[in-house]
């Protein structure tokens, strides 16, 4: 059985097949342009069958790679039979149980995916070879018989209007009804969880979370004894600043479970009955 092939693994492949990280277009494209990549490709697909589209796929000078982005095919067995970043060394080779830089299995999850519908967005976190970074990222995924057709594209980096609006999406949400909510924040692959930003919730008489959509496993655990790395009881401040004010920000630092680098964060959180309700982004400051 072959090993698990690590983003790490990827770019070494990469640099083997005699790529280096600058033959990457230094621009980073938008997710427009990835749409538009993606639908080009698509429509090659159903044009011109499978082994003429692997073949255009592949070819590293052709249409379908475009700045940091190209095409990559697997068949239902996690097989790369296309891949555009480094054709050389990843055609053939056999992924189904590779994970992504967040352990989660993320070609298993493409094809599972993809058994329920023709078409589906999915996010990840992976190494970005140009910045050599673990970054969030995006990809569509196209499924045409045996074979998932994927284009990715890095996720901007959100800013606090992001994570205001989150927090106001969420606001609405729970005033719906708690159970719905902490379900809908619980859910990596939904809604509330968008690029690096996510919702957490506590229960203010218990000092539980009641959701965490980055890490759901932390439902229910003890929310108020949690410090940032400078030992801040981040938690009990932002509960008695939000109880005070009704709605406060609080600054601290964290690890970034994306980039794994400790950077500062901020953390806009307000009180919705005895809930209390926050999002945080990570400050480029």
């Amino acid at each position: 059985m072959k090993p698990f092939l690590s983003p790490k693994n990827l770019v070494a492949a990469t640099l083997m097949a005699g790529l280096t990280v600058t033959a990457f277009a230094a621009d980073r494209a938008t997710p427009r342009e990835a749409r538009a990549l993606f639908d080009q490709a698509v429509k090659h697909l159903q044009a011109n069958g499978p082994e003429k589209s692997w073949s255009a796929f592949n070819d590293r000078q052709g249409p379908f790679v475009k700045k940091d982005l190209y095409v990559y095919v697997i068949d239902k067995q996690g097989v790369y039979v296309a891949n555009g970043a480094a054709p050389d060394s990843l055609i053939g080779l056999k992924v189904l149980d590779s994970v992504d830089a967040a352990g989660n299995p993320l070609f298993r999850h493409m094809i599972a995916v993809t058994d329920k519908q023709k078409e589906a967005n999915i996010r990840y976190v992976w190494l970005n070879r140009k910045t050599n970074h673990v970054e969030p990222k995006h990809a569509w995924l196209y499924r045409q018989g045996d074979y998932i057709l994927g284009v990715g594209y890095y996720a901007p980096r959100s800013g606090p209007e992001d994570a205001q609006k989150l927090l106001n999406e969420a606001a609405a949400q729970l005033k719906a009804g708690s159970d719905a909510a902490n379900k809908a924040f619980n859910d990596q692959h939904g809604n509330f969880v968008r690029n690096d930003l996510y919702v957490f919730t506590v229960d203010t008489e218990s000092g539980k979370f009641t959701s965490h959509g980055m890490a759901p496993r932390l439902v229910g655990t003890d929310a108020l004894g949690l410090e940032d790395v400078e030992g801040k009881p981040l938690i009990r401040e932002m509960i008695d600043l939000a109880k005070k004010k009704g709605e406060a920000s609080v600054d601290y630092m964290w690890r970034n479970p994306v980039t794994n680098a400790v950077e500062k964060k901020r953390s806009f959180v307000r009180m919705e009955g005895k809930t209390l309700l926050g999002v945080g982004y990570y400050s480029a400051e």
